[in-house]
């Protein structure tokens, strides 16, 4: 069996990663039971680009979906997701909230989360939240033109969020499909915005305790592609920052809880010695670093994702890696596991090998886009301790280098430094690799 677990806009804000303050016990109790890996990363950093790569397969320059208002099928009707091809294989399959950003209904219209193809059997909540769900304490932040960017400390407990029902229905599906072989994706949408969780949550975070990013003073100057049109964060206030912060945080224990009933009822079902749990954040995401408040960078915090594996029967479990991994490489790894064949070429490798040793070698490449006028698109590639950047396929929109163990956040850019010129080019080469078809630009 398969647990497929995603969790919208989730960066590794966890207690396992080593973050102060954050309360996730039962995702933690997932990295201590499974594989944590310290050093994954999407290929896109917006949901529907980045969720189109790792359900098929594919690199974004290769499905090409890159806006999150385009369904992958209007291009890809007959592609083989993850899903779908266990499906193909015998499997009940069920997708429930938020797999798949945008799908198309029976009449071929766009519509959300929505594919068929994948799934015998599908879920959605969002917007089905009772009147009481929607009450609550709360406010937009700063000027109120960054219209997302609100928290809510919502009335009415968890089965009165979307993410509440998405657990139920999962822990009922749980219960009735036990003895069967089952592919069960659980899509949970918080700390995606608009920041809402019921009241409890918020309670556990007192808002002067929030502790705030901070750009250091003799940081490298920001090149202009970095980070994309500008909302208006400037007219964030210091209690702006430190509510969103605690919002973030609130929606993720919130979240974090909703895992636990799913864990809770595959203790209840005795389904661990048969199942396979994936756990995985579908982008990274800024919290006030370069005075940034969302997603849509390739900074390695704008790329870099949790990602928590639990395989039965897998020699390398209950620990760590800091191998450089792919959530391209999750679909290979599946059917590797479940020993299916590949419905068509992926691009991805299988984990497998650090799966069974967390210790293997492991020497590969994290690859990185997103689309950013005028230079066209950005190619970000992560290898060893370093994270390469250019702008534009012909480097036109200049380059990146940053040293990520020394310097996670990205304030100290090393392209020019002389000093540090063979890892430049050895991470071109990478880069290269990913994306044969960009040129290196003249630097």
């Amino acid at each position: 069996n398969v647990l497929f677990i995603t969790i919208d806009a989730l960066r590794p804000e966890l207690a396992s990663y080593k973050t102060d303050g954050i309360r996730t016990p039962h995702i933690d109790r997932l990295a201590a039971k499974g594989l944590q890996f310290n050093a994954a990363y999407c290929q896109y950093p917006v949901c529907n680009a980045s969720r189109t790569s790792f359900l098929t397969g594919l690199r974004p320059d290769r499905h090409g979906i890159f806006a999150n208002k385009m369904a992958f099928r209007v291009k890809w009707p007959d592609l083989a997701t993850l899903p779908q091809h266990f499906r193909n294989n015998g499997y009940f399959t069920a997708g429930l909230g938020k797999l798949f950003h945008m799908g198309l209904d029976e009449d071929g219209k766009q519509t959300l989360f929505r594919d068929d193809a994948s799934f015998d059997y599908s879920f959605k909540a969002l917007g089905n939240s009772p009147k009481i769900g929607r009450e609550g304490e709360g406010r937009k932040l700063g000027d109120g033109t960054v219209r997302w960017a609100r928290w809510l400390a919502a009335e009415g407990g968890d089965l009165a969020q979307p993410d509440g029902m998405i657990a139920a229905e999962a822990v009922r599906l749980l219960e009735e499909r036990h003895d069967e072989p089952f592919f069960i994706g659980v899509g949970f949408h918080k700390p995606h915005d608009p920041f809402i969780a019921p009241k409890e949550y918020f309670d556990l975070y007192p808002l002067d305790e929030m502790k705030l990013a901070e750009d250091p003073k003799d940081r490298t100057p920001l090149l202009g592609h970095a980070l994309p049109d500008n909302y208006n964060f400037p007219s964030f206030k210091d209690r702006d920052r430190r509510e969103f912060k605690r919002a973030y945080h609130a929606c993720t224990t919130f979240v974090d809880a909703q895992v636990g009933k799913l864990f809770d009822a595959m203790d209840r079902l005795k389904l661990w010695d048969n199942t396979i749990v994936v756990l995985l954040g579908d982008h990274g995401y800024h919290l006030g670093e370069h005075g940034w408040w969302n997603k849509v960078t390739v900074f390695d915090i704008g790329a870099r994702v949790p990602l928590v594996i639990w395989a039965p029967k897998s020699g390398g479990m209950g620990a760590e890696t800091g191998a450089v991994v792919e959530l391209l490489d999750v679909y290979p790894s599946l059917i590797d596991l479940c020993h299916l064949k590949p419905p068509h070429k992926l691009q991805g490798k299988s984990l497998r090998p650090i799966m069974e040793d967390a210790s293997a070698t492991w020497k590969r490449a994290a690859c990185t886009q997103v689309v950013r006028a005028p230079v066209g698109m950005g190619y970000s590639v992560r290898y060893g301790d370093w994270r390469l950047t250019q702008w534009g396929q012909d480097g036109s929109g200049d380059v990146e280098l940053y040293n990520v163990i020394k310097d996670k956040e990205g304030y100290y850019n090393r392209a020019t430094d002389p000093e540090h010129a063979v890892v430049l080019n050895r991470l071109f080469g990478f880069l290269k690799r990913g994306y044969p078809q960009i040129i290196r630009g003249s630097h």
